[in-house]
């Protein structure tokens, strides 16, 4: 395992963390067994960073990381986020109250005095130009409740009105080979910040994998049956907001870029952490051999520059159009 700095909080986190909205829900069908035993899988191979959030399973994810804690002694970092259970979803519900609940709950939750890290979940846009909010979380901070906070974004253009507040120490955002807009601008500006940066979808739900196919089919409450064109969520959540046949093709074209001895995954991850203002990218993973194949992705070669650019091509030409823009 490889490890580098978060934002500014002197922590050293694995480059491959681990994902924790798999094992909550809307993914399919999901055996906290099955659960339990990748997230010790994790430990074993380094990893020390887990990343989750109150509405995965609504608590689930944050109870099977409590667990974890109980069962081992190994030092780890929990990282979950709040704001999703606002219904109806609105800025105005950003406020001192509902985030002083949503992480006493998450508090419980995980069986912590202390949240590690506590990152805004996709705020609308105008929370991003509300001060008030994040005074508050300045607040937490003080109070004890928090040790740090950041934000999980959308947009690229969130992710740069976030920085601007000095508190925040991390950026979660989707940074995949079909999602490549925040490498163009908003890399330079979070290092030069000392910004960390979480990338979530890093598989673009799976599909990076390049086990997907015409054929593959999801269950009822898998997000990748429901949601392709945002019915419940961001579409961008989903596939990475790509058409599934467009992203078929995609990596269709992908494959042979992809070197002997190397799964497509450990080749998508090995990609994103080509670019040094990435802190680490965080697959989800329901079973500990996920977790084995993820994990292998760090201590692959460097990605040669002809194939880095040979890579940006598929992107260009068949991702760029149906993304760049909207995110």
């Amino acid at each position: 395992m490889q490890y580098r700095e978060l934002g500014r909080t002197g922590w050293k986190i694995s480059t491959v963390s681990f994902g924790s909205w798999a094992i909550g829900g809307t993914w399919g069908n999901v055996d906290d067994r099955e659960s339990m035993a990748a997230l010790h899988r994790a430990l074993d191979l380094g990893v020390n960073f887990f990343d989750t959030a109150d509405v995965y399973g609504d608590g689930r994810s944050e109870r099977l990381l409590a667990q974890l804690k109980k069962e081992r002694h190994e030092e780890f970092h929990v990282a979950t986020k709040a704001g999703r259970r606002l219904d109806p979803h609105t800025a105005a519900g950003y406020n001192r109250q509902n985030l002083a609940s949503f992480i006493e709950r998450s508090l419980k939750n995980l069986q912590k005095d202390a949240i590690d890290l506590l990152q805004l979940h996709c705020p609308p846009r105008d929370v991003y130009y509300m001060p008030d909010v994040f005074g508050v979380l300045d607040d937490l901070v003080k109070d004890g409740k928090l040790r740090y906070y950041g934000v999980s974004v959308e947009k690229v253009e969130e992710a740069l009105k976030a920085i601007e507040y000095p508190s925040v120490q991390t950026v979660q955002i989707i940074f995949n080979i079909f999602r490549q807009r925040p490498a163009d601008l908003f890399f330079a500006e979070a290092q030069r910040r000392e910004v960390g940066i979480l990338a979530r979808v890093p598989l673009s739900s799976g599909m990076l994998t390049g086990k997907l196919s015409k054929a593959s089919t999801f269950a009822a409450d898998d997000h990748r049956n429901f949601n392709r064109h945002g019915e419940a969520f961001n579409r961008g959540e989903t596939f990475s907001g790509l058409d599934y046949e467009t992203s078929l093709q995609a990596v269709d074209s992908l494959r042979p870029l992809v070197p002997a001895g190397q799964t497509m995954a450990q080749f998508a991850l090995r990609w994103i952490l080509m670019f040094p203002a990435v802190t680490c990218a965080i697959p989800g993973a329901k079973r500990p051999a996920q977790v084995e194949e993820n994990v292998k992705g760090v201590d692959l070669p460097a990605i040669p520059d002809p194939t880095m650019k040979k890579v940006r091509e598929v992107y260009d030409t068949q991702a760029r159009e149906y993304v760049h823009q909207y995110w």
